[in-house]
């Protein structure tokens, strides 16, 4: 099954590929080109750069997560299995999991849809953001995807554990989409801490979970040829919100799917009943911070730049030019080199995440620890002295 990751991941970066390239020549012949934003908000001087990458994202997750619905529900992926060792073993859970699939699906179509409209024509923060609570909701509903569902035991424990899982689903839907702030930075990002959840997977042996994360990253890094900050010539293509809503939505969704806390119930020898925690990944219960440890630096950007623009009186859906990356600008580093810290940051955090669910209680402090010491040393980092005026473009 991990070969048959590997492919899926080359699957989403063949179909990404040409789709983003498509859809960057599509935004020049149509002028879709990245513009002042809503109003009220402080953006760099716009540039004759299509916002219409996030289409080859979403081709790259969707049309191979269609053609598979499509396989499991017609039997034609019962024959091709004989192709693939240990495949044909998966495939009644993989069946099991279609309306789980189909419903993924139509929820990242949604935000898709309502993503490019605005980057077309601005429909407000407060308009995503409702439509975000009940697409997450839906999905969440519809799949039984949900965190902490040790909470089903009390009374509206279940309604509880929802609320919490849509508020997790759209704060990292919304974090990816405040990171979209300079080239390859979201895409990156994104692709870094898919490739540790994806792994997370591969170990738990999650194969739903492992293969949406596979097509995830593979759809990502077909995108980042284009969007990554080359010397030469930087971005050519954006993803705008039609791809960092997406991305968010899945990152968020899958990481919920591998991490849930509920209860186990077991069966004595005298015949009592016997109730204990269990989690996702088969793990002690510190696992469920498995997320929070691969998405940190994602979290530290949304979470400061929110509290900046709230102290100053400001709304924190309304983008400017106060977020980690600029900062780390404002501090001295090229774009290109606040990009690549920003990976590395992700990147070790992500790292320590992967061994979390294997690790005994002493050494999962430990990891926690260094997550919170290399936040802090970004933290110390950026204030050590006073930035330029934030409304000045770069």
């Amino acid at each position: 099954m991990i070969a048959l990751c590997a492919l899926i991941l080359l699957a989403g970066f063949a179909v990404a590929l040409p789709a983003t390239w498509a859809a960057r020549a599509f935004g020049h012949r149509l002028n879709a080109l990245d513009g002042g934003g809503v109003a009220g908000q402080i953006k760099e001087a716009p540039r004759k750069v299509p916002n219409t990458g996030g289409i080859g994202i979403f081709l790259g997750v969707g049309l191979p997560l269609a053609a598979a619905l499509l396989a499991l529900s017609t039997g034609v992926a019962d024959r091709l299995s004989e192709q693939f060792q240990g495949l044909h073993a998966h495939l009644p859970g993989l069946i099991k999991r279609l309306p789980e699939a189909a419903a993924l699906l139509a929820g990242i179509l949604i935000l898709h849809i309502i993503g490019v409209i605005d980057d077309r024509r601005a429909l407000g923060p407060y308009s995503k953001l409702i439509a975000m609570l009940f697409i997450a909701a839906a999905v969440i509903i519809i799949t039984d995807t949900r965190l902490l569902e040790l909470l089903d035991h009390i009374p509206l424990g279940y309604w509880l554990s929802v609320a919490l899982t849509v508020c997790w689903v759209v704060a990292i839907t919304n974090a990816f989409n405040f990171l979209d702030n300079m080239d390859g930075l979201s895409g990156g990002v994104a692709a870094i801490c898919g490739a540790a959840l994806l792994a997370n997977a591969l170990v738990a042996q999650q194969w739903f979970v492992a293969a949406m994360l596979a097509l995830t990253v593979g759809s990502l890094l077909g995108f980042l040829i284009f969007n990554f900050p080359w010397k030469r010539t930087g971005a050519t293509v954006f993803m705008g919100d039609g791809g960092s809503l997406v991305v968010g939505f899945l990152l968020a969704f899958l990481s919920v799917r591998i991490t849930w806390a509920g209860t186990t119930v077991a069966t004595a020898a005298d015949g009592a009943t016997i109730s204990g925690a269990a989690t996702g990944l088969g793990a002690p219960g510190w696992a469920v911070l498995t997320p929070l440890i691969v998405l940190a630096v994602p979290i530290y950007d949304f979470l400061s730049v929110t509290l900046i623009r709230l102290s100053q009186g400001r709304s924190p859906f309304v983008g400017d030019l106060q977020h980690f990356s600029h900062r780390l600008v404002r501090h001295g580093l090229s774009r290109r080199a606040a990009v690549l810290v920003i990976y590395g940051c992700t990147a070790v955090t992500g790292i320590g995440a992967i061994a979390l669910p294997k690790l005994d209680g002493w050494q999962a402090a430990l990891v926690g620890l260094q997550t919170l010491l290399v936040l802090m040393v970004i933290a110390l980092y950026e204030w050590a002295r006073t930035p330029p005026d934030v409304g000045t473009p770069l």
